[in-house]
């Protein structure tokens, strides 16, 4: 299990997953998965999560540094090994 398995199956218990973007308190439906190259290793992947609002803010946000990865919806997600969230 990876650490966003742990969070995600923990989290249906408890409460639900929130949006990454600063302030949103909305339910995330998307997971975007990154990693910086100068930072992390090529296969490894953080991740931040998005409603769907936010998720065009977020991904461009990561996009334009080189970042993004993989924009996946939440209910989809298999976390590679080396995930995180941050």
């Amino acid at each position: 299990m990876t650490p966003l398995d742990a969070f995600v199956n923990e989290a249906s218990a408890t409460e639900v997953p929130t949006c990454s973007a600063k302030a949103c308190r909305e339910t995330a439906v998307w997971v975007l998965a990154w990693n910086n190259p100068k930072l992390h290793t090529p296969e490894r992947r953080k991740t931040w999560l998005a409603c769907e609002e936010h998720r065009e803010h977020l991904s461009q946000f990561l996009g334009v540094r080189g970042f993004l990865k993989d924009v996946v919806k939440l209910d989809e997600w298999e976390a590679p090994e080396g995930s995180q969230r941050p």
